[in-house]
C-alpha cells in the first residue's frame, strides 16, 4: 500500500486527487495540506511514501516547500504543474531540488484530472519506490551557481577586449568590482549612470550567444578529442543529475554534447536554461538542421527525437516526429541509434532513467567501437536504464554521478 499526501490550495483539486488515490487499490491516502507549511509538517509526522505537490500554493508555495522536506525528511514527491513558462520553470527547478517527476494539469488549476488518471496513478507509483536521499557534491558544484554564472560574463568580457582584474580575486568579486565602487568612494551621479550602463552591458553580453564558440568550430576538429561526440540519455531524476554533469564539463571542451532527457514539450527549453546558467559550456534547446558546436550542450526537445546526421566537424541536429517509441519521443534508443555511425569517436553515457530506454543502441554503439558510461546504483533515483546497461555488460565504466564528467572527458581525449 502506497501512503500519499496531497497538497494543493484548491479544496476542489485534493478532493479529485483524493478520490482518485481511493479509487485504485494499492494507494492510501493519509492526509491532505492545503499550503507548503502545513505539507512540510504532515510529511514530517505522517512519513509518507509519496507526496503530490502543486507548484503554486500560498503562505510557502511548493518549491520552498520540496527544499525544506528534502533537507528534512526526504520523501518522493510528484510535482503538479501547468503549462505556463513561469510554471515550466518553478517544475524543472522543482526537479533540480530533488522533485522525482511531475505532471502536467490538463486546463489550468482546475483541471480535468480524469483525462490525466492513468499517468498520475502510473507515475506516482513510480516515483514511490525512487530513492531520494541526497547526493552529495564534493565539489559543491551547485553551491558555486553565481560564480559560474560570473566567470561565464567574465570570459565574454575578455574575448570583447576589456580587462579583467588580477584571475586571482574569486569571480564574484571581480564582477562585485566591475560593477560597484569600493565602500570608500563616494558615486557621483555620472559615476552611477556609467556603473548602471556597464551592468546592462555585462548582463547583455551574459545573455548572448558566445561569439568564441563560432570562431573555434572552424579549427577544433584537430584539437584532441575534436572528433569526438558525446551523447547521453536519462529519465525519470535526470534533470538533478544533469547538474552534478555538465556544470562540471570545461568552457574549453573540444566537441559537442547531445541529450535525450524524457520530458514532455513546453519543459526543455527551461531545463536548457537552467543549467546554461550554471555551467561554462553552453547548454541550449536542440534546433532542427543546427550544426554541432565543440563546447555546446543540445538538449532535445520535448516531443521531438532527434538524430545526428553528417561527419567530422560538420555534424547537424535532425529533428522529427515520428511515432513514440516505447512511448517515448524524444527517445534515447534514437539518438544512440545514430549516433553509431561513428564508432570510436562515440562517448556514450545512461543516467538515472525508468525502463530500458538507450541500451538498444548502446549495443550498437559498444560494437562500433564506442565508449559507454553508466551511472552506479548508488546514487540514481532509479537505476533502471543503467541497470539495463550494466546488465548487458557492455559499459566501460560504472560511476556515482559526481564522477561521471571527469571520465566523460578523459574518455574524449584518448
Amino acid at each position: 500500500m502506497i501512503r500519499v499526501l496531497i497538497a494543493d490550495d484548491s479544496s476542489f483539486m485534493r478532493n479529485v486527487l483524493s478520490d482518485l488515490f481511493a479509487s485504485a487499490p494499492d494507494f492510501e491516502v493519509v492526509g491532505t495540506a492545503p499550503d507548503g507549511s502545513e505539507a512540510v509538517k504532515l510529511v514530517s509526522r505522517l512519513k509518507p511514501d509519496l507526496v503530490t505537490m502543486d507548484v503554486n500554493m500560498p503562505i510557502m508555495n511548493g518549491l520552498q516547500a520540496l527544499e525544506v522536506i528534502m533537507e528534512s525528511c526526504p520523501t518522493p514527491v510528484v510535482m503538479l504543474s501547468s503549462l505556463t513558462k513561469k510554471d515550466a520553470d518553478e517544475t524543472i527547478r522543482a526537479l533540480q531540488l530533488g522533485a522525482v517527476d511531475f505532471i502536467t494539469k490538463a486546463g489550468g488549476s482546475v483541471s480535468r484530472i480524469d483525462t490525466i488518471k492513468d499517468e498520475i496513478l502510473e507515475k506516482s507509483r513510480n516515483a514511490a519506490t525512487a530513492k531520494v536521499k541526497k547526493i552529495i557534491n564534493n565539489d559543491n558544484i551547485l553551491g558555486k551557481k553565481q560564480e559560474a554564472a560570473n566567470l561565464k560574463r567574465i570570459n565574454i568580457l575578455e574575448r570583447k577586449g576589456a580587462t579583467v582584474p588580477n584571475r586571482g580575486i574569486t569571480p564574484t568579486s571581480i564582477v562585485a568590482s566591475r560593477l560597484k565602487p569600493t565602500a570608500h568612494v563616494t558615486a557621483t551621479s555620472r559615476t552611477s549612470s556609467i556603473l548602471k550602463q556597464h551592468s546592462s552591458v555585462t548582463e547583455k553580453l551574459a545573455k548572448r550567444e558566445n561569439p568564441y564558440l563560432k570562431m573555434r568550430s572552424a579549427h577544433s576538429s584537430g584539437s584532441s578529442g575534436g572528433n569526438k561526440l558525446i551523447a547521453l540519455g536519462t529519465s525519470t531524476g535526470g534533470p538533478k543529475a544533469l547538474q552534478y554533469v555538465v556544470p562540471k564539463l570545461p568552457a574549453d571542451m573540444p566537441c559537442g554534447m547531445v541529450i535525450v532527457q524524457h520530458m514532455p514539450a513546453g519543459f526543455t527549453k527551461s531545463l536548457a536554461e537552467r543549467l546554461d546558467d550554471i555551467s561554462q559550456v553552453k547548454v541550449k534547446e536542440a534546433e532542427d538542421m543546427e550544426p554541432i558546436l565543440p563546447g555546446c550542450v543540445y538538449i532535445a526537445p520535448g516531443d521531438y527525437h532527434m538524430e545526428i546526421t553528417g561527419s567530422g566537424s560538420q555534424r547537424v541536429i535532425s529533428l522529427n516526429q515520428k511515432p513514440p517509441l516505447a512511448a517515448h519521443r524524444p527517445a534515447v534508443d534514437i539518438m544512440f541509434d545514430s549516433v553509431a555511425q561513428y564508432g570510436g569517436d562515440v562517448v556514450s553515457v545512461i543516467l538515472t532513467g525508468m525502463g530500458c530506454d538507450g541500451t538498444a543502441g548502446m549495443k550498437k554503439i559498444k560494437e562500433a567501437g564506442g565508449y559507454i558510461i553508466a551511472e552506479s546504483q548508488e546514487t540514481c533515483v532509479v537505476y533502471g536504464m543503467p541497470k539495463a546497461v550494466v546488465d548487458a555488460g557492455i559499459s566501460d565504466e560504472v560511476l556515482p554521478v559526481q564522477n561521471i564528467a571527469e571520465a566523460i572527458m578523459n574518455a574524449v581525449r584518448k
